[in-house]
């Protein structure tokens, strides 16, 4: 079995929609510039469209254009706003293949890095225990919100941006980075759960929360073990880490921004192991990409623009 596969190479059934992860990478090193960020989008339409084909997130597309994922982003879940069950199913399908995901990362550990001390071995075995148990978990979120696997595409991104050749970059991407973004988007979840009155829910996501702190803490253990010593190793895996939470900040939409549609779960987090100087890195991070505003407003200009390009279209047939 090969070391180190690119994340193109990650095994899937034929329920999985592959989606180009190009769109979610580049939103982090936008500017926070209106027409930037809608020139980005709309050179990306023709990918986006063709990923969302005959999944549920077409109708999102056809009602809101390329940059749909801006509004889905940046705007918190909301049981009573517009396409709320669609939005909820997308954010728990995401959440599924970013278990999935976590599962890879933390068993390619076990492989990648075959003179790992044996405790640290034992640590991430632990952890591909718990993955896929959350795999299943999710699964059964997804049926009981009245979802199923496959329905959105799946983008290999936090794979993608999580993994790397070194050991401690590895556990700082996937256990500090994935696992600390989790932490937030759960306990969003959490709290989306109790305004919503679904128990399921909120019962099944706290049982994982307590998992991904655990998830976290060995990150940060296995990150000072590893760089042990070596004060350019450590601060190499410290800018391999800051790269990670940019990305993952989604430009902003993780943040502690008080219109973040994910806040920074700032306790859980400080449990995990995160010291507050590391957490005022974070939100500093988080906050650096476009502001909502500029991402809204690209989205409503994305979205006038395909509804103007899809009625000529329809004009140019039926004449």
């Amino acid at each position: 079995m090969k070391r180190f596969i690119p994340h193109e190479e990650l095994a899937r059934d034929s329920r999985f929609v592959r989606q180009d992860p190009a769109q979610a990478t580049v939103l982090a090193s936008l500017p926070d510039d209106v027409d930037t960020v809608v020139d980005v989008f709309q050179k990306f339409a023709p990918m986006i469209e063709a990923g969302v084909q005959g999944t549920s997130a077409q109708p999102l597309f056809d009602e809101l254009g390329p940059g749909f994922m801006l509004t889905v982003l940046n705007e918190p879940l909301d049981s009573e706003g517009p396409a709320a069950l669609p939005r909820l199913l997308l954010r728990m399908h995401g959440i599924f293949v970013g278990e999935l995901q976590a599962l890879e990362g933390a068993a390619r550990s076990i492989w990648d890095f075959p003179d790992a001390p044996w405790k640290f071995k034992m640590n991430m075995a632990r952890q591909c225990w718990d993955e896929a148990r959350h795999i299943q978990i999710f699964e059964k979120l997804l049926v009981h919100l009245g979802g199923h696997v496959g329905m959105f595409p799946e983008s290999t991104f936090l794979f993608e941006a999580a993994c790397s050749d070194d050991p401690a970059m590895r556990v700082a991407g996937v256990n500090r980075g994935l696992e600390g973004l989790a932490c937030d988007v759960f306990r969003d979840m959490i709290r989306f759960a109790e305004k919503t009155d679904d128990e399921v829910m909120k019962q099944a996501i706290d049982y994982v929360l307590a998992d991904e702190i655990t998830h976290v803490r060995f990150g940060s253990e296995w990150v000072k073990e590893f760089t042990k010593n070596d004060p350019e190793h450590l601060k190499r895996t410290q800018d391999f880490r800051r790269e990670v939470d940019k990305r993952f900040s989604f430009g902003g939409a993780r943040s502690d921004r008080e219109d973040a549609a994910i806040p920074i779960a700032r306790e859980d987090r400080l449990e995990a192991g995160f010291t507050e100087e590391e957490l005022t890195e974070l939100a500093a991070i988080s906050d650096s990409g476009p502001s909502k505003d500029t991402l809204m407003a690209a989205a409503r200009i994305l979205r006038e623009r395909y509804k103007a390009e899809r009625d000529a279209r329809t004009e140019e047939t039926a004449s």
